[in-house]
């Protein structure tokens, strides 16, 4: 994935050959959505284009259910300090599959509120550690002011589902609605989903930024860390972004806080971008020496000194938050990001059981698609192009297709 903890690796792979001089190594590193088609179609149709692949919790379960990955516990035991024990637990068990790892987490996150402390300060405003939506939208009303090209609040738009469906679906869970009942009935034309689209799609048409229907993360990340946003709901991993003094103008103004949330305790998610070994890989050795060198206690080491600490690839290991140096600097936002992972789970974060795994997707392999076409619905009603009513009669078609699939009958 073209994301700024990847293009840091990149960076530093004059470091992996100079220790693997007979390992070759090359990259195709694409936008989200283009790398997910690309690397599931690989995978999938046992192209064996790819020794080593970026995948992530959704795909690591199912993929290794259908024999497409391989096993990684043998290679883990026999690297010197590789520690799979120092993973951040809930990462760890959501990339494994039947107690066996099969894809080591690169970066984890879940998902929280970044929100500008001055200008809170300076309207008189306070942010809850548990804000609810309903908080959130004031706050953003307050401190929307286009005249001066700063939105209320940064959401993304894009069509996805890994863009606007992320957050939006953790505000789905919150408010009590789901994909599927435990019959799997399709449940996105229920009241509670509908409240939920309604509160994201009318937050971000009344005080979004400009263009949010398609806006991704890292459009959100630049409006936000050049100061064109007071806040921003979205990744943990954001840190990277606006902490970065290079590239952030906000990075001393701004403060960190949990998801909101309405009828839950708690509202995150829970992702790892994760490196995986596709079972056609004629050189897994290979594969997973280099895979070993990026997700190493070793290589954040590398990174905070060749690159500086605030670059530290985060929610991996629990060690990367006990580095002196990483320690100090991310001193407002670890204790946020790792109390969202350590809660990010269906029965703190959903209110009704469902018969899926994912909080921020279902996990079952027509989402991809399913999720997608969801996605395009709400960004379509973000676009101001239809309603939400229709955005949501539509989405639950698509639904209804795929439930079939799981015994529902209309």
């Amino acid at each position: 994935m073209s994301n700024p903890q990847m293009q840091d690796a990149i960076g530093l792979i004059e470091n992996f050959r100079a220790a693997h001089p007979n390992i070759d190594v090359r990259f195709v590193s694409l936008p989200e959505n283009e790398a997910r088609a690309k690397i599931t179609a690989s995978v999938a149709s046992g192209g064996g284009e790819f020794d080593v692949v970026m995948i992530s919790n959704y795909e690591t379960p199912i993929w290794a259910a259908n024999g497409w990955l391989t096993n990684l516990d043998s290679y883990m035991s026999e690297t010197q300090g590789y520690n799979p024990d120092d993973f951040i637990s809930t990462i760890g068990d959501a990339l494994s599959y039947e107690n066996n790892q099969y894809a080591v987490p690169f970066y984890g996150e879940s998902s929280f509120m970044v929100y500008r402390e001055d200008l809170f300060e300076e309207a008189g405003l306070s942010m809850p550690e548990r804000p609810t939506w309903d908080q959130v939208r004031e706050f953003a009303e307050v401190l929307h002011a286009p005249d001066q090209g700063r939105a209320g609040i940064a959401l993304r738009g894009l069509a996805g589902w890994g863009e606007n469906l992320a957050p939006l679906n953790t505000v789905i869970n919150t408010y009590g609605g789901r994909w599927f009942d435990m019959n799997w009935r399709p449940m996105l034309d229920s009241p509670e989903v509908e409240a939920a689209v309604n509160t994201y799609v009318d937050t971000v048409r009344s005080w979004g930024q400009p263009g949010a229907a398609t806006a991704g993360f890292g459009d959100c990340l630049t409006q936000v860390a050049q100061g064109n946003a007071a806040m921003w709901y979205d990744a943990s991993s954001m840190v990277n972004g606006i902490q970065d003094p290079g590239s952030s103008l906000v990075g001393d103004k701004v403060n960190y806080t949990l998801a909101p949330t309405m009828e839950t305790d708690y509202a995150g998610w829970l992702y790892a971008w994760s490196l995986a070994v596709p079972a056609t890989s004629p050189r897994k050795q290979a594969a997973w020496d280099f895979i070993a060198w990026m997700t190493h206690p070793d290589y954040f080491q590398l990174v905070g000194e060749e690159l500086g600490w605030e670059a530290l690839p985060p929610g991996s290991r629990d060690s990367t938050y006990e580095i002196p140096e990483y320690a100090e600097i991310a001193s407002n936002y670890a204790r946020p990001t790792l109390d969202a992972m350590g809660n990010a789970d269906q029965e703190n974060c959903m209110v009704h059981e469902v018969p899926y795994d994912g909080l921020q997707f279902v996990a079952i392999p027509e989402f991809q698609d399913l999720g997608t076409r969801v996605g395009q619905q709400i960004s379509a009603a973000i676009a101001g192009q239809q309603t939400v009513t229709e955005a949501l009669d539509q989405s639950q078609r698509f639904a209804e297709a795929v439930a079939q699939t799981y015994g529902w009958e209309a």
